[in-house]
C-alpha cells in the first residue's frame, strides 16, 4: 500500500438536493485529501444535475454519472463502484455525512492493524445519529463475522477496505427488496473474513422520519428480503431463518408477526429462547404509522 492511497467514495441520489449537498462537500472537505468521490444521479427531476455539474466542474476528485430513468439506489451504487479507481473504497448514502477526519482515521487504523499483522477484511465505525436537534451514538461490536450478521447488522450501512474485496464479493443484488446492505456485506465477511470496528462515531447518520427509509417499507417487502437471503445463504439451516425472522421483527421496523409468521417460525424447528422472544413481539403492540 502506497503511503497516500487514493480512497474512493460512492454514492447514490435522487432529488434529494439540500442533503445531497451537504453530504458531497463532506467528502470533499476531508482532512485527507487524496479521494474520488463518484457520485450516480438515478435520475433526479430537481436541480441535482446542474449543481453536481458544477461542482464536478470546481473540484475534479467529483465525479458524477447520470442515469436518465431511476434504476433503483443499488443499480447506482453499483455503477459508482465499478467506475472507482481507488485502492480503498467505501460508500455514503446521499442523506449522511462524513465528519472532516473519517478518511484520516480509517486509513491511519487500517495500517497500525496491518503493521501489528492484524488482518481485518474490511473496517466499520460507530455512528453519531442525528434527528433533528437530537444526538446520540451507536454501539457496535469491536468484530463482526459473517454468521453474526444473520442475527443483525452488526456493522451498519458502510464499510470501508481494499476496492477488491467489495468486486469480489459480487456487489449488491438489485433484485433484494431491502436488506441490500446485509446481504452484500455477509458475502463480503463470508469470502475474505472478518471485519473491525473503529470505536470513533465519524459518520453522521440521519435517521429523520421519512417515507422512503428501509424501515417505513413494508413488512412483505422486508420479509420477502429475508426469504431471498435465506434461499441464497441459508443452507436449508432452520435455525438460520428463526435468526433472519427475529431480524424481521426486530424494533427497528416495529412489525409485529401474525399467526402465519409464527407458525413459520415454530416449523423450524424448537429453540427455546428463540420461541420466547418470537412470542414476545407477537405479543407487542404494533407500531404506530
Amino acid at each position: 500500500m502506497s503511503e497516500w492511497p487514493l480512497v474512493s467514495v460512492y454514492m447514490p441520489t435522487q432529488n434529494r438536493l439540500a442533503s445531497m449537498r451537504a453530504a458531497v462537500e463532506s467528502v470533499l472537505g476531508q482532512t485527507y485529501r487524496n479521494v474520488e468521490l463518484v457520485v450516480v444521479d438515478d435520475g433526479s427531476t430537481d436541480e441535482t444535475p446542474l449543481w453536481l455539474a458544477e461542482r464536478a466542474r470546481q473540484d475534479p476528485r467529483l465525479k458524477v454519472l447520470r442515469h436518465d430513468q431511476g434504476r433503483g439506489a443499488c443499480a447506482a451504487r453499483n455503477e459508482a463502484i465499478r467506475a472507482s479507481t481507488g485502492g480503498f473504497l467505501t460508500g455514503l448514502d446521499d442523506d449522511d455525512e462524513f465528519k472532516p477526519h473519517h478518511i484520516e482515521a480509517l486509513l491511519a487504523y487500517w495500517k497500525l492493524l496491518t503493521s501489528m499483522g492484524d488482518q481485518p477484511s474490511v473496517l466499520y465505525v460507530q455512528y453519531e445519529f442525528r434527528s433533528g436537534d437530537k444526538r446520540w451514538y451507536s454501539a457496535k461490536v469491536g468484530r463482526c463475522t459473517a454468521e453474526m450478521m444473520l442475527e443483525a447488522n452488526h456493522v451498519g450501512n458502510q464499510l470501508f477496505g481494499p476496492r477488491d474485496r467489495f468486486v469480489s464479493a459480487g456487489l449488491f443484488d438489485e433484485d433484494m427488496p431491502a436488506w441490500q446492505d446485509l446481504e452484500f456485506f455477509y458475502r463480503i465477511l463470508k469470502l475474505h473474513g472478518p471485519g473491525r470496528l473503529l470505536d470513533l462515531p465519524t459518520y453522521v447518520f440521519d435517521v429523520a422520519p421519512r417515507p422512503d427509509r428501509i424501515s417505513s417499507k413494508s413488512k412483505q417487502k422486508v420479509l420477502r428480503a429475508c426469504q431471498l437471503m435465506y434461499a441464497k445463504h441459508g443452507q436449508s439451516n432452520g435455525r438460520v431463518m428463526q435468526l433472519m425472522l427475529l431480524q424481521v421483527f426486530s424494533e427497528y421496523y416495529g412489525f409485529r408477526p401474525d399467526t402465519t409468521d409464527l407458525r413459520q417460525f415454530m416449523k423450524q424447528g424448537w429453540w427455546a429462547e428463540g420461541w420466547y422472544q418470537m412470542m414476545r413481539r407477537w405479543l407487542r403492540q404494533p407500531a404506530k404509522v
